[in-house]
This record gives structure tokens, C-alpha cells and sequence, in this order.
């Protein structure tokens, strides 16, 4: 009997000992935003500093005829690379002045109007969500939206850190009116920018030095141009990359 009693004791203890352990949380999922993402907010742009051999040009050319796969006003749609955003950006104000919250269904696009509401699919796995663009970004060639990390968790991408989607507008609004500037530098010392503004003032007008305060201090970027239309805003970044060697980013002013 005190046999049997003993087994039963042991066995009781490894019954209660996987009950506890069945109820132990799921490892929590990352907050922070990817490093590569956190990265392209701010992005230091190695520019040269002489003189490019470049003929003065307009900053504001005829518009052109809509090229191959362009983007049309009506039923507007792009695909490319989305990415997120989480801490150290939650809590503080986005491009629209608004508290970015990363727990809201929100997203950062550099041209689209603030306010526009969109569908983003996951092309790796069909999942959908529907945003609202609130903050400018992300500043990385072939990446097309930053997403808020509650938007990332509804399609998948928050492991993966960046995934091929699909972004559709949804409503009447034609993302491609309004005045655009085209992004040609950004710089942690203010005199690079400066510099940079200076060597290409002789042949575009105007270029604005925009300050951006981010997590880890201020970075200055580098803006030329203000041109209405987004096509015509997109054919002069090309003129800029062919002439001067930049890596641009067509952006929308805002007012």
C-alpha cells in the first residue's frame, strides 16, 4: 500500500507539472521596428560634393505621356515591397501631426494624400488589411509602404519583416493630382545639406532643406522642385538620376 501510494504522489506531481506547463504564454512577437525600416526613415545619402557636368534644366518638365505601367487615377493600384514600423516611432507625431499609435490600422506612402484609405494584400499569403495614411516613408528603392506593426500583424509581414504586397485606393480620390518634390539626399550634418543645396541651386529652383527629428537626433533632407503632378514629378527624379546621380524619391508636398 505505501507502494502504491508513492506512484500515485509521483504521478499525481507529473500530471500537475504538465497542466502548468500547457499554460505557459506564446513567445511574445517583436515591437521594434525592423533595422533595416528604421533605417530608411532617416537614410544618410553619400553624395558627391563637385560639380556635376549637368546643363541647367527645368525642374518642372512638360508632362509626359503616361508611360508603360504607369499609375492611372482611376482605380489606382501599385505593387512593391511593404515593410513596418513599431518603437522607438510609437508615440510620437507623424508627417500629418497626428501620434503615430502602431496598435491603429495605419501606414506610412510617400505620394499618396494623407487620409486615403487603403487595402494592402500580402502576395506570399493573400492576407488583406485596410489602412489609413497617416506619415510619409519609406525612403528605400522598391518598397512602397511602411506599415504600422498592427496592420503588419494582420497580413503576416511582422516576422518576415518586409513581403511583396499590392496596394489598392480605395474611394474617388486621384492620389496623383497636387504638387510633388523630388528627394535627392538626407544628412545628419545640416552643412552637407546645405552644401548640396548650394552646388545645385545654379540649375533648380526651388530646393528646400526639410528638417526631420528622428528617434536618435535630427537628419536634414534634401528636396528640389515643386511639380504638379506626380508622372511629371517621376520623369524629372529620373532626369536628376541620370544627370546627377542620385538615388531619388518622388515625395507629395504637403500642405
Amino acid at each position: 500500500m505505501a507502494v502504491l501510494l508513492v506512484m500515485s504522489l509521483v504521478c499525481s506531481g507529473c500530471a500537475g507539472r504538465q497542466r502548468i506547463a500547457g499554460r505557459q504564454p506564446p513567445p511574445a512577437q517583436p515591437t521594434s521596428t525592423p533595422p533595416g525600416t528604421e533605417e530608411s526613415a532617416k537614410r544618410a545619402t553619400d553624395i558627391p560634393e563637385t560639380p556635376s557636368n549637368a546643363s541647367p534644366a527645368s525642374p518642372t518638365p512638360p508632362s509626359p505621356s503616361r508611360p508603360a505601367g504607369a499609375r492611372a487615377p482611376a482605380g489606382y493600384a501599385e505593387e512593391g515591397n511593404a515593410s513596418w514600423y513599431g518603437e522607438p516611432f510609437h508615440g510620437r507625431r507623424g508627417a500629418n501631426g497626428e501620434v503615430y499609435d502602431m496598435h491603429k490600422l495605419t501606414a506610412a506612402h510617400r505620394t499618396l494624400p494623407f487620409e486615403t484609405r487603403v487595402r494592402v494584400t500580402n502576395l506570399n499569403n493573400g492576407k488583406s488589411t485596410t489602412v489609413r495614411i497617416t506619415d510619409r516613408g519609406p525612403f528605400v528603392e522598391n518598397r512602397v509602404i511602411d506599415l504600422s506593426l498592427a496592420a503588419a500583424r494582420e497580413i503576416g509581414l511582422v516576422g518576415p519583416g518586409t513581403a511583396p504586397v499590392r496596394v489598392e485606393v480605395l474611394g474617388g480620390v486621384d492620389p496623383t493630382a497636387g504638387f510633388f518634390t523630388v528627394q535627392v539626399g538626407a544628412f545628419r550634418d545640416r552643412g552637407n545639406a546645405e552644401r548640396l543645396r548650394n552646388r545645385l541651386s545654379g540649375s533648380y529652383t526651388p530646393i528646400l532643406v526639410q528638417q526631420y527629428d528622428a528617434p536618435d537626433g535630427a537628419f536634414y533632407r534634401v528636396r528640389v522642385g515643386r511639380i504638379s503632378g506626380e508622372d511629371a514629378a517621376r520623369q524629372f527624379g529620373e532626369q536628376l538620376r541620370d544627370r546627377e546621380g542620385f538615388e531619388p524619391f518622388v515625395v507629395r508636398l504637403d500642405e
